[in-house]
């Protein structure tokens, strides 16, 4: 039921990776659910991770692992099981599974990142996922890009993926990402996981602030049901295969590949909310005449993730009473009412707190019946600005995640 999204098409190589998939059963047999990309010598990877207190052992691992250093050498990642609030053993099963994936191609078990997807508080299936790594190993091929997106999904209708070429001083580079998750989507980082990757010669400093950058304005910028998963993580690998020299921070190029990888990260970002579970609204929240861009995004989320607003919205009730009460309850201190408008795309609906003169009921409605429209508010209180990504909620969110885990 995705929302004017389809199957990506053909996505890039990039040199410097290489991918494949193998069916290890984890939560159900009859589907390819376990990821190996492997990275050239000399790779390096930056990574953002959730803030949800109980974050899942491989983000732990993660996190650890990218302490010790970016010099990263590949990617294991499995759907179906999230590996999280499963304590020590979990830990455990994070190192043996990732173990196996260095032995296959070579280099040390801290230098291979573990990211996990699906159902909380039960143990990875540990056994057929080590039968499953060497098929995955075997399997490697610079092309996998569109079968490795399937591989990671896990209630997601559409495969999310995207690439980009960027001519630099140094050549053309390519940018190829993939990305998955539809549901417990707000972010406190990023959102859900997604993998993004270049082979530009990027620095390690380069390659955190790029990330960090892209992911504020794309992943930060989304949600679908305000719930912050224990396993969310984004990483951008960088494999340094094309040009001659490192790009810093504040280089040329850096600016050109950075510009890439952001395009790439928001076009991820709104596969992401267009598949939200059972969507079939796209809303951009746009907030306009705060004091602050934290103030902005504080009120565009208040809209974004009310019930009463987004069952409104699944309805085509143009119901703007909702919209207020939203905003008013954003706690924004010293708010004027008297001063705050509202309209759905160009439709202006109240202007200085009053309801707009010349506006008509059927106006909105047709705003709201269409699958893709803005929502904008103007505080009129500063110059400051905010645009977040949301969908409705509808009858299949509720059958989806009641159906969950059976």
């Amino acid at each position: 039921m995705a929302v004017n999204l389809a199957d990506p098409p053909a996505l890039l190589p990039v040199p410097g990776v290489r991918l494949g998939t193998a069916e290890a059963a984890i939560k159900k047999p009859g589907r390819q659910d376990l990821l190996v990309i492997e990275l050239a010598p000399g790779s390096r990877v930056a990574g953002v991770f959730t803030q949800n207190a109980f974050a899942a052992a491989p983000v732990r691992l993660c996190r650890e692992r990218l302490a010790m250093t970016s010099a990263q050498r590949a990617l294991l990642i499995n759907a179906g099981n999230a590996n999280a609030a499963t304590g020590d053993g979990g830990l455990e099963d994070a190192r043996k599974t990732t173990a196996a994936v260095a032995s296959a191609i070579g280099c040390g078990p801290e230098q291979v990142l573990p990211f996990s997807t699906g159902v909380i508080g039960q143990r990875l299936p540990v056994q057929r996922m080590l039968e499953a790594v060497p098929k995955a190993t075997a399997a490697l091929t610079a092309d996998a890009w569109n079968a490795a997106a399937r591989a990671i999904m896990t209630t997601d209708t559409v495969p999310k993926g995207a690439s980009r070429r960027v001519a630099t001083s140094q050549g053309e580079i390519t940018v190829t990402g993939i990305a998955k998750g539809v549901g417990m989507i707000e972010p406190h980082m990023a959102t859900m996981l997604a993998f993004i990757a270049t082979d530009a010669r990027l620095t390690a400093a380069a390659a955190d602030a790029m990330l960090r950058a892209a992911v504020d304005d794309s992943f930060n910028c989304v949600t679908v049901d305000s719930d912050t998963s224990t396993n969310d993580a984004c990483v951008l690998c960088a494999t340094a295969q094309s040009g001659s020299s490192d790009i810093d921070v504040g280089d040329a190029d850096y600016g050109l590949v950075l510009e890439a990888v952001r395009a790439l990260c928001i076009e991820l970002a709104q596969a992401i909310v267009r598949d939200g579970e059972g969507a079939t609204r796209f809303i951009t929240v746009r907030v306009d005449g705060a004091a602050s861009v934290a103030e902005a995004r504080r009120v565009a989320y208040a809209i974004a993730n009310s019930p009463l607003v987004k069952t409104a919205m699944f309805a085509g009730d143009a119901n703007w009473g909702r919209i207020i009460m939203a905003i008013g309850k954003a706690g924004v201190d010293g708010l004027d009412p008297a001063r705050v408008g509202v309209r759905l795309d160009d439709v202006i609906l109240l202007e200085n707190g009053e309801p707009h003169p010349h506006y008509e009921e059927a106006r909105g409605a047709a705003v709201v019946a269409k699958p893709e429209f803005t929502i904008g508010v103007d505080l009129g209180r500063g110059e400051a600005r905010a645009r977040i990504w949301t969908c409705d909620f509808s009858y299949d969110y509720v059958r989806i995640n009641a159906e969950y885990r059976t």
